[in-house]
């Protein structure tokens, strides 16, 4: 009876000191995962008064969200147009305060540097204070928000090659391979980093001769600095079929804007006499699953060299 007593004791002072263990550990692994910081993302882009623009940067989100979240790291992946309707940067950062997030990576879907991305956005987001650019984005009625989380903003469009493997590609597609085709890059363009734009589009043009061996490439911007005016894509293709046969026309812009394709590169198409030496289609960058990847890679790096 005495054996039996003394085995039943030491079962459940072992039972105990199990017990104990494992709550330890799960207090442990509880503290561990309290300290890992709350993570979320935030895909930015300009905005537009076209449902049908902001509804293929919306496809974006929908596109990458899994991927991004798979990893556990990021918690919540939202969508902010910097101007003309909401959800607004200063919305969706104020509600990752209201849930807590400890982190924000702001992916800017621009083109290149502007100074939208170089002073709006950072302004907006609270990184930067310049009064010239609040009092400007204050007349605009866009507003700012400095956020409790830490906001980071990852690198530009431009930075990786996919954009010339877009426009390589969108080229090839329109080109009847005669070898007497031009192509005019038609681009929106930025009066502050006017070199900054040229430099890529040249780039692209450099791209483009290697991979398609179409060897006359011009350029014209249709936004703000040339006052949305159709007349700089009418240059562009005419200094095309100065040298070739047909000129290809390819909107380098983000999305698909019915003012935009529809209206100010097609007018600069149609003063061109000749219509059947324009190849033009009413296209932009996206819809891209290489850019889709392209956030999903830079949202990766980003978060590796900020936040983990």
């Amino acid at each position: 009876m005495k054996l039996i007593t003394n085995t039943l004791w030491t079962l459940l002072v072992t039972m105990l000191l199990f017990s104990c263990s494992a709550e330890q550990q799960a207090s442990k692994g509880s503290a561990n995962h309290s300290d890992q910081p709350k993570v979320g993302v935030l895909l930015v882009n300009h905005g537009s008064v076209s449902e049908n623009w902001r509804n293929m940067l919306l496809d974006i989100e929908a596109n990458v969200e899994d991927s991004i979240m798979a990893s556990g790291v990021v918690s919540e992946v939202r969508t902010a147009f910097m101007e003309y309707t909401e959800p607004s940067i200063a919305t969706q950062l104020k509600w990752f305060d209201q849930e807590g997030y400890d982190e924000v990576v702001i992916v800017p879907i621009f083109l290149t540097i502007s100074s939208h991305t170089n002073k709006d956005i950072p302004t907006i987001a609270g990184i930067a204070n310049n009064p010239d650019v609040k009092k400007q984005l204050e007349s605009e009625k866009i507003e700012t928000y400095k956020a409790k989380a830490k906001v980071t903003i990852a690198p530009l469009l431009d930075y990786p090659s996919v954009l010339k493997k877009n426009i390589t590609r969108r080229v090839k597609a329109l080109s009847d391979g005669s070898g007497n085709e031009g192509v005019a890059l038609i681009a929106y363009g930025d009066a502050e980093f006017n070199q900054q734009w040229e430099e890529m589009v040249e780039d692209l043009g450099k791209y483009l001769k290697v991979q398609t061996g179409i060897g006359t490439i011009s350029y014209g911007w249709c936004g703000h600095l040339v006052r949305y005016s159709s007349e700089p894509t009418k240059k562009a293709i005419e200094q095309v079929l100065e040298l070739e046969d047909k000129a290809i026309v390819i909107p380098v812009l983000v999305a698909n804007d019915e003012y935009f394709q529809g209206e100010i590169i097609q007018k600069g198409v149609d003063m061109i006499g000749d219509k059947d030496k324009v190849i033009y289609k009413q296209d932009a960058i996206l819809p891209d699953p290489y850019i889709n990847q392209w956030v999903i890679d830079i949202v990766k790096q980003t978060v590796e060299e900020v936040v983990l």
